[in-house]
């Protein structure tokens, strides 16, 4: 026959309850083992942002808040020839040292034909051809939120193919563009002219550093 221990009678002569006891323990024990983890949470949370460099966007309330496009953008308007103002330096412009186009050409399912085409420094030019597709913005239709993709066809379905373009800025009459991507990593200043007014093309380098483009970079076209 085994012998159960037990402890010392609590006060007012209460049975002693040994799963009342242990309930009691183990609330206790899981209160502190939160605690502990909230405060360790809280403690990295306050060394990250001690440690953490400020971004670009620090202390500007727009450069924090999410991109936001054009709505609606009439396609068909959009379509032709646009020349480049300006952009942040990128891969797959590297060789472009002249004149830079791009022309749009809608198609009948919808999509818009892409063609790129600028000058290199030994004469000659690069040219690419690729699709754009709008992207759906819930509640605005038309939105200017496209993505383009200059991979083979066949590759379409691969999703790191298409790169994102998002008209940032439009003027009335399709005359000046202000294209960018949500990561603020590239950007374009397009325009029908040849070569914009400066004043206009500082106006629309400043909005974009408002938004939080690092406009410090950017490479001006033909200048």
């Amino acid at each position: 026959m085994s012998h159960r221990q037990r402890g010392p009678a609590p006060p007012d002569g209460l049975p002693f309850d040994d799963r009342r006891t242990s309930a009691a323990i183990g609330t206790m024990a899981t209160a502190f083992v939160m605690g502990g983890a909230a405060a360790w949470l809280a403690l990295q949370a306050s060394r990250t942002a001690r440690v953490q460099p400020a971004g670009p966007a620090d202390g500007a309330p727009l450069m924090r808040a999410p991109l936001q496009v054009v709505a609606p953008v009439d396609l068909q308007r959009y379509a032709g020839i646009w020349h480049e103002q300006a952009r942040l330096p990128n891969r797959f412009q590297k060789a472009c040292a002249g004149p830079v186009t791009a022309e749009y050409t809608p198609q009948p399912d919808g999509t818009v034909q892409v063609v790129n085409r600028c000058a290199r420094a030994d004469g000659n030019f690069d040219q690419a051809t690729g699709i754009a597709r709008v992207v759906p913005v819930a509640g605005q239709p038309g939105a200017g939120r496209l993505e383009v993709r200059f991979a083979p066809a066949w590759l379409g379905w691969l999703p790191m193919v298409w790169g994102d373009y998002w008209i940032l800025k439009l003027d009335r009459n399709y005359e000046v563009s202000l294209v960018g991507t949500p990561n603020r990593e590239y950007l374009w200043v397009l325009s029908r002219a040849p070569r914009l007014d400066d004043a206009v093309l500082k106006a629309e380098l400043d909005y974009a550093s408002s938004l939080g483009f690092d406009t410090d970079k950017v490479v001006l076209t033909g200048r």
